[in-house]
């Protein structure tokens, strides 16, 4: 007969609280690198399906993995020379604000002087040329999103490589997988793993899709209200629109910022504003419920809390990949009955059906 060997209670929490020290810890030194091999995992998850497509066809592995870098090349290539190219024209739009700035001032101040009989003098102790060179340097600033995004210049170089040998070796990593849950039915393992890959793949390719329309709804309304460079803001507030929560509204604030500066008439931020709320209302309503769906199957609190610490420990890079991560870990979570709990605390609360021993008694309790 085996003895087992209870751990307290309290030894648990603390082998725990210790563990999460440990991750963090690990998580913030290793940010260089594991950001590139983050970003190359997904990459290689969503160029799967084209390399498993060029290999039906008899083409050799590392043919199909040198094919999809390239195309995944092209195309981040091709966004941030758009972002860039955008961002100088953007940059130069600011040289005649100085003017708007010191008129908007003096209205305020006539404003206020007419309403409320006082003067501020805000005009007076306005400093344009100030304010100008902050509104340069964080518009400039704006080049450096997609870096910031993977953590630092070598990991432009490492996320290609990361991705080409997790393409390469996608099958030899399923395999490990099997070798680490070995008590669990090997197949089943391996149908987990590829259900894992589609959740993925559905998730990155829903998004995309959610993108795409909301920089047509954003480049329609920006170009319908007269703003210059429609198609950059439009484009790159589809973009922050990975972010949940706090992309969306930097997206709009650039736009509201730069038409406010170079526009005449308060009446065009408003519009923008307008805009901005029918379209995350039909974001959030129907482009995201029908496109996404339920793929990452994430409950609300720990997304916003995933945000909170990957941002805090990744930054922009953080979170963007907190949510298919934690979508990840929920899954392998779920391979485990020792981890199950954790699995359940990741995911969306479900509805439990009440028995026949829990439904309400129609007759009244007796005293």
């Amino acid at each position: 007969m085996k003895k087992t060997f209870n751990i307290p209670s309290y030894l648990k929490a603390l082998s725990v609280m210790l563990f999460i020290i440990v991750l963090v810890f690990f998580l913030i030194v290793g940010k260089g690198l594991l950001i590139p091999i983050f970003m190359g995992g997904f990459f290689a998850i969503l160029f799967t399906p084209l390399s498993n497509y060029l290999e039906k066809y008899r083409i050799p592995r590392t043919i199909s993995a040198v094919i999809s870098l390239l195309l995944m090349i092209a195309f981040v290539a091709g966004l941030i020379s758009f972002i860039i190219g955008n961002v100088v024209s953007f940059t130069n739009d600011f040289e005649d604000v100085t003017g708007k700035l010191t008129q908007v001032a003096n209205d305020f101040d006539q404003w206020t002087l007419d309403t409320f009989d006082a003067n501020f003098n805000v005009s007076e102790q306005l400093d344009p040329y100030l304010l100008l060179d902050v509104l340069n340097k964080n518009s400039k600033s704006i080049s450096s999103f997609a870096l910031g995004a993977i953590g630092s210049l070598s990991g432009l170089v490492l996320i290609p490589v990361f991705m080409f040998f997790l393409l390469l070796y996608r099958d030899h990593l399923t395999q490990m997988m099997v070798m680490i849950y070995r008590d669990e039915d090997p197949i089943a393992v391996k149908n987990t793993i590829s259900r894992l890959r589609k959740v993925i793949q559905n998730y990155i390719v829903g998004v995309g899709k959610v993108m795409v329309i909301l920089a047509v709804l954003n480049i329609i309304a920006y170009s319908l209200i007269g703003v210059k460079h429609a198609v950059f803001f439009g484009v790159l507030g589809a973009i922050l629109n990975i972010i949940p929560y706090v992309g969306p509204l930097i997206g709009v604030t650039l736009p509201i910022i730069y038409s406010f500066l170079t526009m005449d008439g308060i009446i065009y931020p408003i519009l923008i504003i307008g805009c901005y709320q029918v379209i995350q209302l039909l974001e959030g309503n129907i482009l995201t419920p029908k496109i996404v769906g339920g793929n990452v199957n994430l409950n609300a609190f720990m997304t916003f809390l995933g945000l909170l610490v990957g941002g805090s420990i990744w930054g922009i890079a953080g979170m963007i990949l907190v949510i298919p991560t934690l979508a990840i870990l929920r899954e392998i979570f779920d391979l485990s009955e020792q981890t199950k709990p954790f699995a359940h605390l990741l995911g969306e609360e479900k509805d439990v059906k009440p028995t026949e021993n829990s439904k309400p008694s129609d007759e009244p309790s007796s005293d």
